[in-house]
């Protein structure tokens, strides 16, 4: 099984998977590579299988991860993707075997998921079939769960910021998103706004650009927020055609 690990030096000539051959996402997708080259300098790790397709994982020192969490020394599984024709033939277990491997000398690995399967958010089945346990929540439906290797290693948690998903808008919609995913740029920049626009509802686009905002975020998940009126909606990207299934 070729599994390969991106690097400073490795990533211009290499696809990251996500939107590689949508051509309305290439300044997205080229946005995450240099997100990814900056999250390399704190042993940032992103690995994939050696294929066209969505076959990766993504991981790292949860004190430096993009997410309000508080899960010193461990290490968080970001973003784990196995799709299409690549699902079921055991590269999801091999990916999160490669994680295992370089967190040995941790206190263990966490993952942030739903309580049910959701768009883009990990599914919890499979942390539970590796012997994670739930440890902490967040409205509306944000699960952390982890697998510990220490005995004496702290109880992971998500930061206090999360725990009311109300957000410091407290009127019309308002999208917070990174670079961390190619899809984020377009769908937020073109497809949500014109959404709002055809609506005729008020939209504020924040993007988080630091460790320290995203640690201080109002969900768990940073890569994609949309409020409404104060409230958390959804971390699903939005098109145009989804909008009005969230906001009527």
């Amino acid at each position: 099984m070729d599994i390969i690990k991106l690097t400073s030096e490795t990533i211009a000539n290499e696809h990251i998977c996500c939107a590689f051959a949508d051509k309305k996402c290439a300044d997205g997708y080229q946005a995450k590579k240099t997100w990814l080259i900056d999250r390399f300098k704190h042993d940032y790790v992103f690995k994939k299988l050696n294929v066209r397709g969505k076959v990766f994982i993504q991981y790292g020192p949860a004190e430096y991860v993009w997410a309000p969490v508080t899960a010193p020394g461990y290490i968080m599984i970001d973003c784990f993707w196995v799709s299409g024709q690549f699902k079921g033939k055991g590269y999801g277990k091999a990916l999160y075997d490669e994680c295992v491997a370089d967190s040995k000398d941790k206190n263990g690995i966490i993952a942030i998921t739903g309580n049910k399967k959701l768009p883009f958010l990990s599914d919890k089945k499979f942390f539970e079939k590796q012997g994670f346990e739930l440890c902490d929540t967040a409205p509306p439906y944000f699960e952390l769960w982890y697998k510990r290797f220490k005995k004496d290693a702290p109880l992971p948690v998500f930061n206090a910021s999360v725990k009311n998903a109300v957000c410091d808008i407290p009127s019309g919609l308002a999208v917070y998103y990174t670079d961390a995913c190619p899809f984020t740029d377009f769908y937020v920049n073109v497809e949500l706004a014109e959404a709002a626009k055809e609506k005729n509802i008020p939209l504020l686009i924040k993007k988080i650009t630091t460790m320290e905002e995203a640690q201080r975020h109002f969900v768990p998940f940073t890569i994609f927020s949309l409020f409404h009126n104060g409230k958390f909606v959804t971390q699903q990207i939005l098109s145009k055609n989804s909008f009005a299934k969230f906001i009527k």
